[in-house]
């Protein structure tokens, strides 16, 4: 019988590099000299840095176009997707079916394929608010965005009435009370406290409740969620309604004037802070010889002319200019 030989390996022998880090070596070391393999960016090029062998050429920049010079330009000029905003009930993270029926080349859908993309925009829907909070969210949601774009209010009023609106509806507040109630406050909340203020009849007019209840609604809320409401500025309101009146800058600057004389001297203690603008941008008006009438700041602002009357000779007398 012959003798076998049996092969061993010792201990310390070195294992073989596993495939993984054998590549990586491939990818840092030039096939030709060892050298080692740099990035050309400019060029598109992977080249040697000792023998000058370009290993790879025309490589594709996977990296963005524009440049950023801090994490918060990088994270404005991201485009992973649209931004996450509280005016939408999931915060704009789900998938949204567009109502164009048309395919990705422009051109029109079969009636069969029209029947089921409605089909899937259903139940997209139904996906979309899966209890009972989502679906008073979105509802309210809505509601804020009609009356904002009806006021006339900016983005960023509209986000704080959706973050006010989410607290209520977070703490239990609606029971009792109409999702149009809450939204009307919160959205004439966040104009407040947004430095854009609406008067409670313009808010009124454009929303779908009494405007008692509002006013009611708008109170409790304010107390429940401790709001910061601080309480209306005259001179807040005195650019859009000179706007509106196609007057001049210097009547505004005159109206200012007058305005900063009277809370000097607080004459605009409790008193309406839309009723002081309107009689102030008339008192204005009359002082620059830009002569409008009574009832034409009226109409614009919504203050009766006994209003306008009565706080015009207040102002007057406050700023020390004879009637």
């Amino acid at each position: 019988m012959s003798d076998t030989t049996i092969r061993t390996y010792e201990s310390n022998e070195v294992e073989a590099p596993d495939t993984e880090t054998k590549a990586h070596e491939d990818e840092t070391v030039c096939p030709e000299c060892g050298g080692n393999v740099v990035a050309d960016e400019e060029r598109g090029e992977t080249v040697c840095a000792d023998c000058g062998l370009v290993i790879e050429e025309n490589e594709i920049d996977r990296g963005p176009e524009w440049r950023a010079f801090d994490s918060a330009e990088k994270d404005q000029k991201s485009r992973v997707g649209a931004p996450t905003t509280k005016m939408m009930h999931d915060e704009g993270l789900s998938t949204n079916i567009g109502w164009q029926d048309k395919d990705a080349y422009g051109n029109s859908l079969s009636s069969r394929q029209r029947q089921k993309m409605q089909r899937l925009r259903t139940w997209n829907e139904r996906f979309r608010t899966r209890n009972s909070k989502e679906r008073n969210l979105k509802q309210a949601l809505g509601e804020i965005d009609r009356m904002a774009s009806a006021l006339g209010l900016p983005e960023e009023v509209r986000e704080t009435a959706s973050v006010i609106y989410r607290r209520a509806l977070d703490e239990d507040l609606l029971p009792g009370r109409s999702i149009e109630g809450v939204a009307t406050a919160s959205l004439y909340a966040a104009a407040r406290q947004m430095d854009t203020p609406r008067s409670i009849d313009e808010v009124a007019h454009v929303s779908r409740i009494d405007p008692m209840e509002f006013k009611r609604t708008y109170r409790y809320i304010v107390r429940e969620l401790s709001l910061e409401v601080q309480p209306a500025d005259p001179v807040q309101y005195v650019p859009r309604f000179i706007s509106e009146l196609g007057l001049s800058d210097g009547v505004e600057r005159r109206a200012r004037e007058l305005l900063t004389d009277a809370q000097s001297t607080g004459v605009t203690s409790g008193k309406s802070p839309v009723g002081l603008a309107a009689a102030a941008i008339y008192a204005a008006s009359l002082l620059t010889n830009e002569k409008v009438t009574q009832s034409e700041v009226s109409e614009v602002t919504d203050v009766s002319e006994v209003t306008i009357r009565n706080r015009y000779q207040e102002l007057l007398e406050a700023a020390n200019v004879p009637a």
